[in-house]
């Protein structure tokens, strides 16, 4: 649909994807603030961000995912939350995202309800094929190209 609007089998109810995932430490080593870039990429299209933060304090994350949360809804765009269910929760994100090693999608949901958004890292085959029977919302795959951004403990997959 050209207006905007959620297509009919979009499961994320965000229409046409642009998943930008706003991470606070590479941010901070290019000397751009998160929120700066996360309402670019709002005003860009984007209706679904993420918000990484693996170092600091989780006051220091609420609070930016709390005026993230408040910033997006201007958007009707909505916030996943990297591995951080209780940040989520008290954020008010629509959801969270989380790796092989953090909780399970099904604690994820017991912690921020039923009707959020849970998305989950796959690596490889084996992964994803046991991701497929469970209730994450949506699968990510990767790494696609090698990255400097996060030390995964695996190489990139490339496209096929």
């Amino acid at each position: 649909m050209t207006d905007g609007s959620p297509r009919p089998s979009d499961p994320l109810g965000c229409g046409p994807i642009f998943y930008p995932i706003i991470d606070t430490e590479v941010c901070a080593a290019r000397g751009i603030d998160p929120l700066a870039l996360a309402l670019a990429c709002l005003r860009g299209g984007a209706r679904l961000l993420q918000l990484r933060q693996k170092a600091g304090s989780g006051a220091s994350f609420v609070t930016l995912a709390e005026r993230l949360v408040a910033e997006s809804a201007q958007f009707h765009a909505r916030v996943i939350v990297n591995d951080r269910a209780d940040i989520a929760r008290l954020a008010g994100a629509a959801g969270v995202h989380v790796g092989q090693d953090d909780l399970d999608v099904d604690a994820v949901f017991r912690l921020v309800g039923n009707d959020a958004i849970v998305g989950l890292s796959t690596h490889d085959t084996t992964q994803i094929d046991a991701a497929i029977g469970g209730r994450a919302t949506y699968l990510a795959v990767g790494p696609v190209f090698g990255t400097t951004t996060k030390e995964t403990g695996y190489g990139a997959r490339g496209l096929d």
